[in-house]
């Protein structure tokens, strides 16, 4: 059986099979560019520059599904974007309808304010997405860092045991970042995602001399932005790629801080770790040669995400340089690294709820990792008692050996010590039984993590300012 190249992810499991995958897909592009000039119609309608019976044709001709996009695809290719081809399609659809109603497609338009526009919108629905499923992953992170707000842990420095942490406190850490993202997601789908319209060179030429009138076409931004549910921009921003390069950002940003998460799970669900796990299910984390292996899969998926979506951010922040009125090169250049980093985005997003929500934590494997050295992840807290007796550098200097003999002999840190201490006839160290004990030296941990839960229960607060519509 031959089959169309329609890409079906089979490379890119990351979102195969997540909602982002119908919503960045060429047919939701090309209903975009629909949706755009239907809105285009609407907006010149309400201004009395297209018969209203023309625009209500137009936008029920709007049906991406009547459409080959393959051909669509190999169409375009003449003319270095999926404009010029479509245009003429939809023309003729519209035409079939009402042939008077297809004088009004694309009426004083160019080609880079219909994609520039559908790219918004899709933008705009992908965001919609990431937002509701960093709100689910917000509240598991929330309910891991409150369940978990004493349960003590190693903290790991540089691979190593450092000093006592909580693993709420870890949670709360993937929680801040999270709620970073989402505040980012947010300010850029309410503010940052502008209509483009500016004609051929920026000026709205044409539009204008359809309307004929003073303000020469800007009274069409307006209604045409409202018509689509995006921002309202001070110019055409045909070179002006501000938007797009703010979406690379904030994508790069919420796969940066879910990739964050992704990772020490990752390294937490080792075989020699354990203290965390991925929730199980059917097949998932099965090896094609190994069979008693659980790889943390969800995890990979969200690491692979974020490893590539900077990559993709690049690309778009480089296409700022955009010559004259319109580049040939810079924006056909950010059409496809848009769309991969707005996939990856929402599919590790999406990803990250499952995780999150099915995390398995174990607190004994936690408590008994923290006896791995033996009570030197205290070591800290005693050279802070005992500088008062020894003098800094002395006290270092024996805990130091101390670890060393703990490390040969495989003898309690505690123990040693005391015998040393006794050796010197230094006499002991008040109260040396809680000073090794990792559950009484977490410092801040606990009320770290209640600033971090507030800061959860307060962000509908923080992001209920009025929304600014018009992109600046």
């Amino acid at each position: 059986m031959t089959m169309p190249n329609i890409e079906s992810g089979l490379l890119a499991p990351v979102w195969a099979g997540t909602p982002v995958e119908a919503e960045v897909s060429d047919r939701a592009w090309l209903q975009a560019m629909l949706d755009v000039e239907s809105a285009l119609a609407r907006a010149q309608a309400r201004l009395g520059l297209v018969p209203p019976d023309a625009a209500a044709t137009i936008t029920a001709s709007a049906d991406a599904d009547q459409f080959d996009l393959v051909d669509l695809a190999r169409q375009s290719r003449k003319a270095a974007n999926p404009v010029v081809a479509f245009v003429q399609v939809f023309t003729a659809a519209v035409a079939e309808r009402d042939t008077a109603a297809a004088e009004y497609v694309h009426y004083g338009s160019t080609s880079q304010d219909i994609l520039d526009s559908a790219t918004m919108l899709i933008a705009k629905r992908v965001l919609g997405g990431i937002d509701e499923d960093l709100g689910r992953v917000a509240d598991a992170l929330a309910a891991l860092a409150e369940g978990h707000r004493d349960t003590v842990m190693p903290g790991r420095t540089l691979t190593q045991h450092a000093v006592p942490i909580t693993f709420g406190l870890k949670a709360a850490g993937w929680l801040n970042l999270v709620l970073d993202a989402r505040m980012r997601v947010r300010h850029l789908a309410s503010s940052g995602l502008p209509a483009e319209l500016g004609g051929a060179a920026g000026t709205l030429a044409a539009y204008g001399e359809h309307a004929k009138n003073a303000q020469g076409g800007v009274e069409l931004i307006g209604p045409f932005a409202e018509e689509l549910g995006l921002a309202e921009p001070v110019l055409p921003w045909h070179v002006l790629r501000t938007p797009v390069a703010d979406l690379g950002s904030v994508l790069q940003f919420v796969t940066g801080a879910l990739g964050k998460f992704a990772l020490d799970v990752q390294n937490l669900s080792r075989t020699e770790i354990s203290e965390l796990a991925e929730p199980a299910a059917e097949g998932r984390g099965a090896s094609s040669a190994m069979p008693q292996k659980r790889n943390p899969v969800l995890a990979t998926l969200i690491v692979s995400a974020a490893r590539q979506v900077p990559a993709h951010a690049l690309v778009l922040a480089q296409s700022m340089l955009a010559q004259d009125e319109r580049p040939g090169g810079a924006w056909h250049a950010e059409w496809q690294p848009l769309r991969e980093a707005l996939r990856l985005a929402g599919g590790a997003a999406h990803t990250a709820v499952e995780l999150a929500e099915g995390l398995e934590v174990y607190p004994e494997r936690m408590s008994a990792n923290l006896e791995l050295t033996r009570g030197a992840i205290v070591s800290e807290r005693l050279n802070v008692a005992l500088a008062p007796t020894l003098g800094k550098t002395a006290g270092k200097q024996l805990l130091g050996r101390v670890a060393a003999e703990v490390g040969r002999t495989g003898r309690n840190l505690g123990d040693v010590l005391a015998e040393h201490l006794d050796a010197a006839n230094l006499g002991g160290v008040a109260g040396l039984h809680d000073l090794v004990d990792p559950a009484r030296y977490v410092g801040a941990a606990g009320p770290l993590v209640d600033r971090a839960l507030q800061r959860h229960r307060d962000l509908p607060e923080e992001t209920a300012d009025s929304v600014d519509r018009t992109a600046t």
